[in-house]
């Protein structure tokens, strides 16, 4: 069946260095990476098996000099981008890149919710159903986290335009609630207040590993910086959470062989 709106359908990510970054990713997820024939610009697709899972793209000499950095961004798939478009900046949101059209793919837009969290919408050309995100797919995004500076806001913001509910909530101690988020019935992933002396508001996407202690030592290898984990969390599932070697902040979810500890 199509997707929802509210879906994420996409992920995407914008680097400095497409070839190194192939190269890492295709060690550390298994990600095949290959050009998507988009006349005109060099966007490579990003798949496991016969499904893509994303793309990737250079940042221009423009963006860097505007001050962007290498990042991962998801996108929400929408009925409508225009409306969708006009009910966020009418909520305090921003638009970063106006609606764009691109044949055979769809209509797209990159906007910032009101803490400056910044995502896509998109309407696909053909209704096609992503499966991008699986909660238990090896290399499909597995998880949708957002750390943002005002929790309740960002709830009310997203849930009043993608139709998200709260789900479980766990308590964190003095880090706060994890709120937990869900589309169709369906946990998502989970938001939480940005802990002091961490980056602005953002979006952080976990990718599954079915070894996370040999996906983390590729990730080594590959020159990533692991900024924390592997460590277990609630489920039996270990995070990772690192920057890649062009400075992309990356996440990882899988277990150990046989899901038991070591």
């Amino acid at each position: 069946m199509p997707n929802k709106h509210g879906d994420f359908i996409w992920y995407e990510l914008l680097t400095t260095d497409p070839d190194a970054a192939a190269d890492f990713y295709g060690s550390v997820l298994g990600w095949e990476v290959n050009d998507s024939g988009q006349a005109g610009m060099d966007y490579r697709l990003l798949s496991i098996g016969d499904t893509n899972i994303g793309g990737m793209m250079a940042l221009t000499s423009e963006s860097l000099e505007a001050g962007m950095r290498p990042v991962w961004l998801g996108y929400i798939g929408v009925n409508d981008v225009d409306a969708t478009i006009g009910a966020i900046t009418a909520a305090g949101g921003t638009v970063r890149m106006p609606a764009t059209d691109i044949p055979g793919v769809g209509r797209l837009a990159l906007l910032a919710d009101p803490q400056g969290a910044g995502f896509y919408v998109m309407r696909g050309a053909i209704e096609a159903t992503s499966t991008a995100f699986s909660t238990t797919e090896p290399g499909h995004c597995s998880w949708n986290e957002l750390s943002t500076s005002d929790l309740r806001a960002a709830l009310d913001f997203y849930g009043a335009r993608f139709g998200w509910e709260k789900g479980d909530v766990m308590d964190m101690g003095a880090l706060g609630d994890y709120q937990f988020i869900t589309q169709g019935g369906r946990t998502i992933g989970a938001m939480m207040a940005r802990p002091p002396d961490s980056p602005p508001p953002m979006w952080t996407y976990y990718f599954r590993v079915s070894d996370i202690d040999a996906a983390a030592a590729s990730a080594r290898t590959g020159g990533a910086h692991i900024l924390h984990g592997p460590c277990e969390v609630p489920g039996g599932d270990r995070i990772l959470i690192g920057s890649d070697p062009q400075g992309a902040l990356f996440a990882l979810v899988g277990r150990r062989p046989g899901g038991e500890p070591r």
